[in-house]
This record gives C-alpha cells, sequence and structure tokens, in this order.
C-alpha cells in the first residue's frame, strides 16, 4: 500500500495528459513522456536529465542544438516530470532499460549521441557500456558516481524506511522545493519554481524519489565509467567549478577513469552548467559533436 502523501491528488492517465505539452509514448515500463525535434534528421542526441528536475532542465539545450540541425530527444525519466510512476524499484536497471526503450520505440537505428546530466550520468554510461554499438558520443554534465555522493540532511532521513515517508510528506511541497534549491542557482530556481512543483501533484512522485535514493543511483558507478573509458569513445565532460551538489574534485576520479575525456570547467558556475552558462557551453557542445 502506498503511502497517502496529502498533496498529491492527482493520477496520470490518458485524461489528465490531454491538458500537458510534449508528447507520450506506451513503453514496457510504463508511459513515457518526451519532446522530439527534427524527426527527419539523423543525427541524434537525446538528452537525459537528472535526480529530480523533468525534461525541462535542458531548454537552453534542446533549443539550440534543433537549431543547429540535430534530432533532439528531451523525456521525463520514470517518477519524474509527466511521465509514469511505476511501484517498482528506482534503480540503473530501470533508467536504462527506459532509455533503451526510448530508443527501439522511436526506431532510431543509428548510434546516437547521449548527454547526461548528474543522475543522469550514470544512466548514460550505463546504456554505453551495455550498448557500445548503439552510442556515438558521450557528454556528462556534472555527473553523479564518480565518489557516493554525500547526502543531505533531509536525504538521509528520507533513506530510513517509513521514517522517509513521514518526514518528506511533513516537508511538503514548498520544503522539498527549498532543498532542491540548494543545487542551483537561487534565481534560476525562482525561474522554474512553478514548473517544478508541477510534477509534485501527481501521485507517485515522492515514492519514486525515495525508491531511488534507496536503491542506490546516489552511489558510486566508478566501475562502470572506468568501463566506457577503455572503450573507443569520444566523452565530453562539463563541470561548474563552484557545483556545492557534486563537488568539482570528484572529476578527479572521473578523469582517472575516463583519461582520454575532453573536461571544460566553467567558472563561476553551479550543478546545471548547461543552464546557467549556455553561452558558455553550447558552443563548445556544438563543436565536440561536429567533429
Amino acid at each position: 500500500m502506498s503511502f497517502p502523501y496529502r498533496d498529491e491528488t492527482r493520477e496520470l492517465n490518458d485524461l489528465t495528459r490531454k491538458d500537458l505539452s510534449g508528447s507520450f509514448i506506451e513503453l514496457p515500463g510504463g508511459v513515457t513522456h518526451y519532446e522530439l525535434s527534427n524527426p527527419e534528421k539523423e543525427n541524434t542526441v537525446i538528452l537525459v536529465h537528472g535526480f529530480s528536475v523533468p525534461y525541462f532542465i535542458y531548454d537552453p539545450t534542446f533549443e539550440f542544438l534543433t537549431g543547429s540541425g540535430f534530432r533532439v530527444v528531451r523525456y521525463d525519466l520514470f517518477g519524474r516530470g509527466f511521465s509514469d510512476r511505476p511501484d517498482t524499484r528506482y534503480n540503473i536497471d530501470l533508467f536504462v532499460t527506459q532509455l533503451r526503450d526510448l530508443a527501439v520505440a522511436l526506431r532510431f537505428t543509428r548510434p546516437v549521441n547521449l548527454v547526461g546530466l548528474s543522475t543522469g550520468g550514470p544512466i548514460t554510461a550505463a546504456f554505453t557500456a551495455r550498448f557500445p554499438e548503439q552510442v556515438n558520443k558521450l557528454v556528462l554534465i556534472d555527473p553523479i558516481g564518480a565518489r557516493i555522493l554525500a547526502l543531505s540532511r533531509i536525504l538521509k532521513v528520507a533513506a530510513m524506511p517509513m521514517v522517509g515517508e513521514a518526514i518528506i510528506d511533513l516537508v511538503g511541497r514548498v520544503g522539498m522545493v527549498t532543498n532542491i534549491a540548494s543545487l542551483f542557482d537561487r534565481a534560476l530556481v525562482e525561474h522554474f519554481r512553478a514548473r517544478y512543483i508541477a510534477q509534485m501533484r501527481y501521485r507517485g512522485f515522492r515514492r519514486g524519489i525515495l525508491s531511488t535514493i534507496r536503491n542506490g543511483m546516489l552511489d558510486s558507478f566508478l566501475e562502470i565509467y572506468e568501463r566506457v573509458g577503455k572503450m573507443d569513445k569520444p566523452v565530453l565532460l562539463f563541470w561548474g567549478r563552484n557545483d556545492p551538489t557534486v563537488p568539482f574534485k570528484h572529476s578527479d576520479d572521473l578523469r582517472a577513469a575516463m583519461p582520454n575525456l575532453e573536461l571544460h570547467v566553467i567558472e563561476n558556475c553551479g550543478h546545471i552548467p548547461h543552464y546557467e552558462k549556455p553561452e558558455e557551453v553550447n558552443p563548445i557542445l556544438l563543436d565536440f559533436l561536429r567533429k
């Protein structure tokens, strides 16, 4: 039986999705919310978001790459945005399978370029390690998984069975958004606060978040990064110098695991450099993808 969160008052279904933007596709694991641009193009980029902010976190990147002539896909991970919230284990296998099923459903027959932000880092890296023939290039943006991520106080409590459910219910929407605010520039959080909260009204959001914490998605994925590092795959790494969530020093472990990667440090920048400073990130990203 699911915990009865007080402000999760809506169900995601065919009826409620009629009023939502974007597209929806039925995958074996559930319905996935996505957006596809330039469907006639063949050079494909798939954008995989992070821990809890859904695909709108890629607004500047999606628009830029679309205008640059790429076929671009961004989608909501299960449990986030307007994708289904299955009652299951939210682990690396679930998210890699969702990515694979989406690529199959959209009939991508040629290798794609993957971009993984934060938690999207180990997802895209694990996909590359499992299906190397399906990946052309890999881009990582302040990825987690080089080391075990140090949890904030609220996330430590959330990891405790039953206690976490009660605490996260008491914290409510405002408290959760305030906690997320610690990850990003304050002005940016204010900009997309309402868009973030919209996903929290639908049943299953907090269950998915708690399951993600409890099923190892904030642990080390260094072995996976090392496997990718042994492949002949171009890898681009962005890191905000002042990232408070995944400290810049974690990049040392990642560079050791993938010695041939191309690193670009974005100065005076936090956890989402592609969003905070697209004018710096986008030209580098475009050059890497076009090489």
